[in-house]
């Protein structure tokens, strides 16, 4: 079975997590990050602060709940655990960097795993 990358792991868990809103809001948000943003949707995994900022800027505290979201599809998707420093921040740009280390470190091509959170704790953002 083929290694998928990290980033369309990413991407996928991306497009789930804005599929709770609708198939056409969904669209459209994508629209409004690609017109607004200067941010194509196969460019979220490589952008992820700015797109991030975009959410925040989209939907104000309504982007923590689809951050939220995204970062449970992540979670379940790429399994195991992600070991997260104590003296760091939660934040998602953050746990994203640090599911991308787990993930690779899992796949052979990191050296270190940094965190510890499981899936309860991203509600707790």
């Amino acid at each position: 079975m083929p290694k998928r990358p990290f980033e369309k792991i990413l991407l996928e868990a991306v497009d789930e997590g804005l599929s709770t809103l609708g198939e056409s809001p969904k669209q459209a948000v994508y629209f409004h990050l690609e017109k607004s943003f200067k941010i194509r949707k196969r460019e979220i995994p490589y952008r992820i602060d700015d797109f991030a900022h975009s959410l925040d800027k989209i939907f104000g505290q309504g982007a923590d709940f689809l951050e939220i979201l995204i970062m449970k599809r992540l979670h379940e998707k790429i399994g195991g655990v992600v070991r997260w420093p104590d003296s760091t921040e939660f934040t998602f740009v953050g746990y994203v960097a640090t599911a991308k280390r787990s993930f690779l470190r899992r796949e052979g091509t990191a050296e270190t795993m940094e965190v510890v959170a499981p899936c309860e704790a991203l509600t707790e953002k």
